[in-house]
């Protein structure tokens, strides 16, 4: 178990203090990572999904991150996600409008689904690197053809161009989780015999091109920046060595201005990602009755048991500091302003967090006014099933219940 130092190293940075990022200068160090809110009926902006970021945006950090915008209709997760078009564009203008009021920085999270879409909730065909079985729809995917992925290089491009004209400040291109892209890298779930598989050289080239692409579009008005898996945490996936190697091809291209280092599957070991409690009778419940099923009778094969340590990722993230000069940023298990000097301290430039955040959007104004400050997340994901209903941390309504007793 890594223990972050409680003090920070003279020669690091600050983690509370500006910083920047690519042509963005953020009022600190700290990100709000990319979760899936679950808050737009008909893959548009709610008033829901304003809050929710101008929330974490006033509770003090540097950029909050809207997830999950996806660049194609098929691309998205499930139906009620919002994907790039010009319908969307009013109510994002209104979210970045609203967020910058509270002085921090807005990033949209940009990519496809592939295999991880649900295609009996979007009523699409899913796209994989090559046909597989979608567990989410209980349905085949097709194999993306050379069509398929020209259109999705382009559409990362269009994308980040919107974005940049409704007043993002960033877009992060998602490279993880076995996406579209990430699927692309790993072996397992690649097993294409054309130029987009087989060596590593040859399934990066998607992930690559759509970074060029991007880059060519927007220039430098934005920052762009890739979320990208350390590992999979799945037997043949995508490993730390390889990844590394990825990693090195993307920061010779000069396309990125940071790397967010993650890790796990959404298809085949998503607590790869979380750590902490599996509440699987909560996720059960989340699903309709056939999936709820499934979920009871296999669903401890599926999401496996990691223990939540602070800084759960450092170990790996290490490797890829030592490997890499651009900016990284680290998250995972990063609570308290202990485990941000501690990040600041081993060479990272930015800290990304998530739980937290759910459970207290305030907890960076708290951590300004007392380094000491504890998160009073306790790791129990019980957040994780309630992206289906509007993502909130249910621990927040029992408190106020218990207050009221």
């Amino acid at each position: 178990m890594t223990t972050p130092s409680t003090q920070r190293t003279p020669s690091a940075p600050d983690v509370l203090a500006p910083a920047r990022l690519g042509p963005v200068t953020l009022r600190n160090r700290v990100i709000k990572s990319a979760t899936f809110e679950g808050k737009a009926p008909g893959a548009l902006v709610s008033d829901e999904l304003i809050d929710f970021h101008v929330a974490v945006a006033e509770g003090g950090v540097g950029m909050t991150t809207v997830a999950y915008c996806a660049v194609a209709p098929e691309g998205r997760t499930e139906l009620n996600q919002i994907y790039w078009r010009p319908e969307a564009l009013p109510g994002l203008r209104k979210l970045t409008d609203a967020v910058h009021k509270t002085g921090a920085k807005v990033s949209a999270q940009i990519g496809h689904a592939g295999p991880v879409a649900n295609a009996a909730s979007t009523k699409m065909t899913a796209l994989a690197p090559t046909r597989m079985f979608g567990p989410q729809a209980m349905a085949f995917t097709r194999a993306a053809d050379e069509d398929d992925i020209q259109r999705i290089i382009t559409a990362h491009a269009d994308a980040a161009w919107y974005a940049h004209e409704v007043g993002f400040d960033a877009v992060e291109v998602h490279f993880g989780h076995n996406y579209l892209v990430s699927s692309f890298l790993n072996p397992a779930l690649n097993r294409r015999t054309d130029s987009w598989g087989g060596s590593l050289e040859n399934r990066a080239r998607f992930a690559r091109l759509i970074a060029e692409a991007i880059r060519k579009r927007v220039g430098n008005k934005i920052a762009v920046l890739a979320k990208v898996n350390m590992e999979d945490g799945v037997e043949g996936g995508f490993t730390v060595s390889e990844s590394i190697s990825f990693a090195k091809m993307l920061e010779a291209d000069g396309h990125l201005d940071a790397l967010e280092l993650t890790g796990g599957s959404s298809l085949k070991n998503p607590m790869y990602l979380f750590r902490g409690d599996v509440p699987l009778e909560q996720m059960a419940d989340s699903q309709g009755p056939l999936l709820g099923l499934g979920m009871r009778i296999f669903g401890r094969l599926l999401f496996k048991s990691y223990p939540y340590e602070r800084t759960y990722f450092l170990e790996q993230a290490r490797q890829f500091r030592a490997a890499l000069h651009m900016p990284l940023i680290l998250l995972g298990g990063i609570t308290d302003a202990a485990a941000m000097d501690t990040a600041m301290s081993e060479g990272f430039e930015f800290v990304a967090m998530g739980r937290a955040l759910l459970r207290e959007p305030d907890l960076i104004n708290k951590i300004v006014a007392d380094r000491s400050t504890q998160s009073k997340c306790t790791h129990c994901n019980r957040c994780v099933p309630t992206i289906f209903s509007g993502t909130h941390c249910p621990l927040i309504a029992e408190e106020a219940q218990a207050a009221a007793r």
